[in-house]
């Protein structure tokens, strides 16, 4: 079994500038610039990532796993709707599904 755990929430910014300004401002937080559409707060035990869009409207948890392949299997046999299969971004891997709810999950592993 892979070993999953949370340690990353992304939100959608529909306004990025504004949003990095928000959390700076009311948080203190300081964001690392990933191009002009993403921006993270990194170092703390949960990071936080802002992504220009408006979809999805809610947060995404994103998990970190060790064996992203089998974690893939593990979310489909638990019911997950996998709505992205396994990509590549700057960070490494990761795929993105649905909870029974609706909830939209990122799983990613590190590379």
């Amino acid at each position: 079994m892979s070993k999953i755990t949370p340690n990353y929430l992304e939100m959608k910014a529909a306004d990025l500038p504004a949003s990095k300004a928000f959390y700076e401002r009311a948080f203190g937080f300081a964001f690392t610039d990933y191009g002009p559409d993403y921006a993270a707060v990194e170092g703390g035990p949960v990071q936080i990532g802002l992504a220009a869009g408006t979809e999805p409207v809610a947060p995404m948890p994103t998990f970190e796993s060790d064996d992203l392949e089998t974690a893939l299997t593990q979310v489909r046999a638990a019911g997950g709707e996998i709505v992205k299969e396994i990509f590549a971004y700057p960070g490494g891997r990761r795929f993105e599904c649905l909870d029974p709810s609706g909830n939209r999950l990122a799983i990613y592993q590190p590379g």
